[in-house]
């Protein structure tokens, strides 16, 4: 089982050009968006967060159980749904403006247990930066490591939630002692200012960094460096692009029976090659279609985006 612990929001879409060209609602957040993707590649998967009991909210709990996801861990609250407002660029990048005041998924407290059976647990975005849930969550990143269990980070950065970047840099790297696996892009990288070398002495088993369209490079505790390039598709809109990364890392650790740090470490370069081609043919498919993670399956990535269900 891999559990994804964050939130599930709502992304407004522009469908046109203009700001408020016929605005969508679609399913999103980073964490949800991963726990969707896990789901339809065929990983056992839970999601644990707080979410509304608004039509949002129960939209979003419809998306995971059509996704397989197990619910059950999920808390409910009375307080609104979270909105992400995305703006579209020309290259198909997204930006956001975020809608955060008083929203369920601020107000996660950190549940006694994981579920049975939990094999890793994945952390990012808007989760771990919006008190006081973040603290929630950071304690259940720090107990399940603890306790052995592997631990995934996407830290997502969302600039304009961040008030106090130094704080956040600072905490950022007072979480990767509990980090088995850091996933992060370029532009996330470049922000918090440090190394993919600097992170790893910190506790990462493996870092991943992707590259947009010019692919994935993974840095693994032994000096080794695995790098794949993207693959070619007409880019629709990258929104749940690192998300669906993120999904499919897990799932092919799974996969490799991978799941701990030091089978991780020793993947070598031809699995960690493999695993970078899986994620990079994920992250194109995505790409390919509006929105994060549409009709994503596990024998559809095998095959590659050109080849699209």
């Amino acid at each position: 089982m891999i559990v994804v612990a964050g939130e599930a929001l709502i992304d407004l879409v522009p469908q046109g050009a203009g700001a408020l060209a016929g605005l969508l609602p679609r399913l999103g957040g980073g964490p949800y968006n991963t726990a969707v993707a896990l789901g339809r590649l065929g990983s056992p998967t839970a999601f644990c967060s707080r979410v509304s009991r608004d039509a949002f909210g129960e939209a979003l709990l419809d998306g995971l159980t059509g996704a397989g996801v197990d619910v059950s861990s999920v808390q409910r609250g009375a307080e609104p749904t979270t909105l992400a407002a995305a703006t579209i660029g020309p290259d198909g990048s997204a930006a956001y403006s975020f809608y955060v005041e008083g929203t369920a998924d601020r107000l996660f407290s950190a549940p006694a247990a994981l579920p049975d059976a939990t094999q890793a647990v994945s952390f990012g975005t808007c989760s771990l930066v919006l008190e006081p849930g973040a603290s929630a969550y950071e304690e259940l990143m720090r107990k399940a490591a603890a306790q052995g269990v592997f631990t995934a980070l996407d830290p997502n950065i969302r600039a304009g939630l961040i008030p106090d970047p130094d704080a956040y840099r600072a905490r950022f790297l007072n979480w990767l002692p509990s980090v088995s696996l850091l996933k992060l892009s370029e532009e996330d990288a470049a922000w918090l200012g440090g190394t993919p070398q600097e992170w790893l002495a910190a506790g990462p088993a493996a870092v991943v960094v992707t590259r947009g369209g010019e692919g994935l490079t993974a840095f693994t505790r032994d000096g080794s460096v695995h790098s794949v390039p993207g693959e070619a598709v007409d880019v629709v809109d990258t929104i749940g692009a690192g998300d669906t990364v993120n999904a499919a890392l897990l799932h092919g650790l799974a996969a490799r029976d991978a799941l701990s740090p030091v089978a991780a470490a020793e993947l070598g370069p031809r699995g960690w090659t493999d695993l970078l081609r899986f994620a990079a043919r994920a992250a194109a498919i995505t790409c390919s279609r509006a929105g994060a993670t549409a009709r994503l399956r596990d024998t559809q990535v095998a095959r590659g985006p050109r080849n699209p269900v």
